[in-house]
């Protein structure tokens, strides 16, 4: 039976109508390879252990270097970000509260991500024919590298990726497809001299375009196995889940505007929770109370431990 066709000559602007029509922000095109200079800044990165504990980026790294070495029969990479823009700029809560990054306030953006990612994929296998794999930080792909070379944004000073419209605030996914697509014109880079948000870093651990992650205060407060290391925690505030300083301070956040999403919206109990309150927390009320979120990977002994240098913290600030 022939595949049906939509009405549109161009595969690709029916691809992003359909898209946006689903609920995504920002849709981009972009061929299945990347240039080996990114394979290199990684296997540098894990070779001088600023990875960390995250021992998952040590192997596979053919793969993560470039699509087509993850799927070698990958001919295109659709690029997809969900605004999640917070409606004020974050800041740290009340002392004897905790700050969660505003991400996290909510439900687990993977969930969301994944079903728009599925339903678009279904659709175009549908009208294609075509062969198809979808990621939402699931798989090793270098998702900022695709989204520049997409024209979604640009790996900024922070390394996070920066859009001129939505600032540091997408959440992406990608569609691996055996579609030939036209790329779109990767961005540029416009942080000009700006050093905002390397000098908003708590622990300095950023410098221009490259990261410390063992310095990262979302690295250490999410990924960290462990204590964590006194000079570091007490640079930490109030921070028991993930940190938005840099994205925060970059000045392109002044020309986007706030999400308009339901799954972001924060829920009161996670905007600014009480640091005795969650330092009562047993297993099972940890489990009840991040339900859905993000936080509960994280497991109850590390985020008792983050609430406990939080307390610490806030106890040296009176």
């Amino acid at each position: 039976m022939p595949v049906s066709r939509p009405s549109s000559s161009s595969p690709k602007e029916a691809i992003r109508a359909k898209a946006l029509g689903l609920g995504f922000d920002a849709v981009g095109f972009a061929p299945a390879r990347l240039d080996a200079r990114h394979a290199q800044n990684l296997n540098r990165f894990v070779t001088e252990g600023r990875h960390g504990t995250m021992a998952w980026l040590e192997p596979r790294q053919t793969e993560r270097g470039s699509p087509d070495g993850l799927w070698p029969d990958a001919k295109s990479v659709i690029v997809l970000g969900v605004n999640y823009g917070p409606a004020q700029a974050p800041q740290l809560s009340p002392k004897d509260c905790a700050t969660i990054s505003c991400y996290a306030q909510n439900r687990d953006y993977h969930d969301l991500v994944k079903k728009r990612l599925k339903h678009l994929g279904r659709w175009m296998a549908a009208e294609y024919g075509c062969e198809l794999k979808v990621f939402v930080d699931t798989a090793p792909v270098m998702e900022k590298p695709l989204a520049q070379l997409a024209g979604l944004g640009w790996q900024g000073k922070h390394t996070n990726l920066v859009s001129r419209a939505f600032g540091s605030w997408l959440v992406l996914g990608e569609v691996f497809c055996t579609l030939e697509l036209d790329p779109d014109t990767p961005e540029v880079d416009h942080c000009g001299h700006c050093t905002a948000c390397l000098d908003a870093c708590p622990t300095h651990a950023l410098t221009p375009y490259q990261i410390d992650a063992r310095k990262c205060i979302s690295y250490l407060t999410i990924e960290h196995k462990g204590d964590i290391d006194p000079a570091l925690a007490e640079h930490m505030d109030n921070r028991v889940y993930g940190c938005d300083a840099c994205l925060a301070a970059c000045p392109w956040t002044k020309f986007t505007q706030p999400h308009s999403e339901p799954w972001f919206q924060p829920r009161p109990e996670l905007a600014a929770p009480k640091l005795d309150e969650l330092a009562q927390l047993d297993d099972a009320n940890f489990r009840q109370l991040f339900s859905g979120s993000p936080i509960k990977r994280i497991k109850v002994e590390a985020f008792l431990r983050n609430v406990m240098i939080a307390q610490n913290n806030s106890a040296v600030d009176e």
